[in-house]
């Protein structure tokens, strides 16, 4: 059975307009309304109408358009990752200095078999819950809560995985307040000072310093239609255009999608999603995630802590200048 409470992005309307009529058919074939076997093949032929214009549809997404796949509602958010991949998860809260924010989550657990510690953004799958995560974009008290957990995966010598998926740190009053630069200073620091195993993976969006207090690792990966940015693409157009209509137009020039960003050398590997985007194949996203962690781990595994940081400086000290140049 087609999916009718699926979300349809704007250039998906039209298939939108298939899988519709392939569910009517396949109602009204339930039903015993009309001639069954003629159903049948005409319900056959839109569904592979359908999977030909989705195929054509994700093969030339242009950067706007893997904007709106990054931020799909239905993507894969780090509940889901942490469900798929880590086992006896235990969390750990707050930050042992003002509160607990739920917007970046972190725990131990066992990631096939080894144990390890995991830190992710987490966004939310319905109103409820993406209002007491705040969207994913996290407060100072996030960050040092990362910190803290970071702190105690080096104690016991734990590789940390972080999951990144947010539009950036939170601007309100209240996180400027209690040092939301500062934090997510110490978050950054802390990430490159860490004497153990530190990989990264963006699976939607990378926003700004949010991002990168999570992501300055040893290793860091994307999904194919994820985004990674210094600023969101509207936040760029109301600046240098004061009209964020032309958010298309910036998405374009910041280079803010992953093959982009793999040559710049920003990036270490692009995963790559299923035909259709994380959102509709999930698990099999989710297997495709941790078979890369688990092959980069086995290649960091026996380095000391030494080496770690040293190929971490080595790694970020790179950025931008090879092949021209990333700015």
């Amino acid at each position: 059975m087609s999916d009718p409470t699926r979300t349809y992005l704007d250039f998906e309307r039209p298939l939108a307009e298939l899988e519709a009529k392939i569910e009517e058919l396949e109602t009204l074939s339930g039903t015993g309304g009309g001639d069954a076997p003629d159903m049948a093949e005409e319900t056959a032929k839109l569904r592979q109408k359908a999977s030909e214009q989705l195929a054509t549809l994700y093969g030339k997404l242009d950067p706007w358009r893997k904007t709106q796949v990054a931020r799909h509602p239905e993507r894969p958010h780090f509940r889901d990752y942490r469900k798929a991949l880590i086992e006896d998860f235990e969390e750990l809260c707050g930050d042992r200095r003002f509160s607990e924010d739920p917007a970046i989550v972190g725990g131990l657990g066992r990631f096939r078999g080894r144990s390890v510690v995991v830190i992710g953004h987490e966004k939310g799958h319905d109103t409820e819950s993406r209002l007491h995560h705040n969207f994913g974009m996290a407060r100072p008290e996030g960050y040092r809560k990362a910190i803290r957990i970071m702190d105690l995966a080096e104690k016991f010598n734990l590789p940390v995985l972080t999951f990144v998926d947010t539009a950036g740190a939170y601007p309100g009053l209240g996180a400027e307040e209690r040092g939301q630069a500062e934090a997510i200073a110490r978050s950054t620091e802390r990430c490159l000072t860490l004497g153990t195993p530190l990989i990264s993976v963006i699976t939607g969006e990378g926003g700004s310093g949010g991002a990168v207090a999570l992501a300055s690792a040893n290793v860091v990966m994307m999904l194919e239609h994820s985004i990674y940015s210094v600023i969101s693409p509207e936040g760029c157009a109301s600046i240098l255009w004061k009209d964020q209509a032309k958010a298309k137009d910036a998405a374009v020039a910041m280079k803010v999608t992953a093959p982009d960003l793999l040559g710049f050398k920003i990036i270490d590997e692009i995963i790559p999603e299923p035909i259709g985007g994380a959102h509709r194949h999930p698990v099999e996203t989710m297997r495709s995630v941790g078979n890369a962690i688990e092959a980069h781990l086995a290649k960091l595994d026996g380095l000391s802590d030494k080496e770690l940081r040293q190929k971490r400086r080595e790694r970020f000290l790179a950025i931008g200048r090879a092949g021209g140049g990333a700015f």
